[in-house]
């Protein structure tokens, strides 16, 4: 409980129990019984039928029919006797095989409340006896009934509602408003003994206590069937949940980075959807959207997913379905309240610009605002394949940039307001680690598809050259690589890998402008350095790259060429914090052999996005068919050093 609502909780509770103490000493400065006999009889049944108690659904709290004596005391007793029993009453309810022990606070407010409550009644039923129908009637005890119950659940909403952070009207729909028929019920057989009582004499009040007893079958009737309706309702919700965390682990197995990006977003927005004071409706989509508007990424293919570098328009228009699908995947689903707008919406943009459907301003749902803002908030101050992650402060001060472009300005305003108390926050929650999915293993039986296999992608790898722009410089390129081709073939076999690196790193010095150039070659697990010559050269020697990681692994795994990533991305490339690299753009191509691909070549320059599409046509130009010539190198080396050994 936050120090707010401690406070608040306290002052209330201590207002109710100097109330409830006031009512006491006036009523007991005036102490009257004209009838012992009868007073004592009713406290004794009133505690009996505390007795008869059920537990109120949504809370942890009882309810007993013992008003009905309260109610029976506001009609023929006085107010200290009245009082007297609902005190004694309220302690044996609490008391008599209680299902868990109250604290001393709780038992204070409780008496208090129910002192206050019987008090403000019996004060009800007098001003209408004497004032409005200047004699007893059945109006003067529906308006002690009404004023009871009011009293006494508005109290305990109240108490709920503070201490669990609850709309007062909500505790007081969920957890109250069903027991208003029963009090009038307990109303009307009050009345009942109290005219048993003017025509046969009190005695006939032990008539009341078969009905007390049928009125508690019944709440517990009417409650069990609330319980049940409840278990239910869980059991939806249950199911939704169980939804939610397996299509959760669908996008886990596409995008191995986003379990703590979707936890810490899911946190984020909670809180912002608090602040908006959205609806339970708006704020349950918002919840679910926040772990599920990624799933549209399970249509996308995983290199571009998992690309360390920026995408191409190609890749990007595919990239730009996820949105789409993942609505239309969620709208399967059925959920109870709108989770497939938020998804479809939260790469929309404040100023129109965004897609798929270029919505602006409100129109966009405000849990796609939220959402948008959390998201990208966290996506830049986390590690990604293609950067590194930003200081904190750093990226809240890139999305204030974008309120009123990107981002709705009240979203970001309070974004801004709470961003370090959401992000320790977010810090504190426990992070839930998915069952581990089976994408690693090898299956072993199958040894092809139904249709066939296709022909390998790596060898049409090099047959898309167009040579639209820069025609000479294609065409010395393709010189270039044919007289690499023929140095190394005439050298029959003598020239080392390292000789054939250099070579190529010659011929490319004029053809594409370059800081530092790398050649990394593929082991059973990882990629090393085997050429390095530049700018940072001792940085990329001891560089040992697991496949599918950073630029050149990614390169590797994918076999496709990645223009002007981030080189700061290779593991283990910026470690060291006392190391400092001025690059900013490369450009890596693999080079494909026979079998897969011989090495990984890799330009870096200083320059942000250095290269162009041309540069790339280029490499690719003068390294066509190199894969091949260094697979052969390879074997060369090795037959030589196995014949040594012999």
């Amino acid at each position: 409980m936050s120090w707010i609502r401690f406070i608040s909780a306290r002052l209330f509770i201590s207002a109710m129990a100097l109330a409830g103490s006031c009512c006491f000493a006036l009523a007991f400065s005036h102490w009257h019984s004209s009838d012992p006999l009868k007073f004592v009889c009713y406290l004794i049944a009133a505690l009996l039928a505390s007795s008869l108690k059920v537990t109120l659904p949504g809370i942890e709290g009882t309810l007993s029919v013992n008003f009905l004596f309260t109610l029976l005391g506001i009609l023929e007793l006085s107010l200290p006797e009245t009082l007297l029993i609902g005190l004694a009453s309220t302690l044996a309810q609490f008391y008599w095989r209680p299902a868990r022990q109250l604290k001393p606070v709780q038992l204070i407010f409780n008496v208090s409340q129910v002192t206050v409550s019987s008090a403000v009644a019996y004060g009800a039923y007098k001003l209408v006896v004497i004032y409005v129908l200047h004699s007893v009637g059945p109006l003067a005890l529906l308006v002690a009934a009404i004023t009871h119950y009011g009293c006494n659940t508005a109290a305990m909403s109240m108490i709920i509602g503070i201490t669990e952070d609850k709309p007062f009207t909500k505790v007081w729909t969920n957890c109250y408003l069903w027991s208003f028929p029963y009090y009038m019920v307990g109303a009307a057989a009050a009345g009942l003994v109290n005219f048993l009582n003017a025509h046969i004499g009190w005695q006939s009040s032990l008539l009341i206590l078969p009905p007390i007893y049928l009125m508690y079958r019944s709440y517990r009737l009417y409650l069990g069937k609330l319980e049940t309706e409840k278990r239910h309702v869980e059991q939806v919700s249950s199911l939704h949940l169980r939804t939610i965390e397996t299509l959760a682990l669908a996008i886990e197995a596409k995008d191995q980075t986003t379990g703590e990006h979707l936890q810490r977003v899911r946190v984020y927005a909670m809180e912002l959807a608090k602040d908006l004071k959205l609806s339970e409706d708006e704020t349950e989509a918002l919840r679910a959207a926040s772990v599920l508007h990624d799933i549209g990424k399970l249509a996308v293919p995983e290199h571009i997913i998992s690309k360390p570098g920026k995408l191409t328009p190609e890749e990007f228009e595919k990239m730009k379905i996820h949105p789409t699908v993942g609505a239309e995947i969620l709208e399967q689903v059925d959920f109870p309240y709108p989770v497939a707008p938020i998804v479809r919406a939260h790469h929309e943009r404040w100023d129109g610009s965004g897609y798929p459907n270029g919505l602006a301003g409100e129109a966009i749902p405000i849990g796609a605002r939220i959402l948008a803002a959390v998201d990208c908030l966290d996506a830049l101050a986390s590690d990604r394949q293609y950067r590194k992650a930003l200081p904190l402060d750093e990226a809240m001060a890139k999305v204030v940039a974008d309120a009123g472009k990107s981002f709705d300005p009240q979203v970001v305003a309070i974004l801004h307001r709470r961003y370090i108390e959401l992000e320790k926050l977010a810090n504190e929650q426990p992070l839930q680690a998915p069952p581990k999915l089976s994408t690693d293993i090898k299956v072993e039986r199958g040894s092809a598809p139904d249709a066939g296999f296709a022909e390998s992608l790596s060898a049409k790898g090099n047959n898309r050259k167009a040579g639209r722009d820069s025609v000479a410089a294609m065409a010395a390129a393709r010189t270039q690589s044919q007289e690499i081709i023929a140095i190394v073939r005439s050298a029959g076999g003598s020239l080392r890998k390292e000789d054939i690196f250099s070579l190529l790193a010659v011929r490319l010095k004029n053809l594409v402008p370059h800081h530092a150039v790398a050649v990394y070659c593929p082991s059973s697990r990882e990629l090393t350095a085997e050429f390095v010559s530049g700018e940072n050269f001792r940085l990329f020697s001891c560089l040992k790259i697991p496949h599918g990681e950073g630029l050149s692994g990614w390169v590797a795994q994918n076999h496709k060429a990645i223009l002007n990533g981030n080189p700061s991305v290779e593991p283990g490339y910026l470690n060291d914090p006392t190391k400092y690299s001025t690059l900013r753009s490369a450009l890596a191509v693999p080079l494909e052999g026979t079998t897969g691909v011989a090495a990984v070549l890799a330009l870096y320059r200083a320059d942000q996005d250095a290269f162009t599409a041309d540069d790339l046509r280029i490499v690719e130009a003068i390294t066509s068919g190199l894969g091949a010539l260094l697979e052969s190198a390879g074997k060369t080396k090795a037959s030589a050093v196995s014949a040594g050994a012999k």
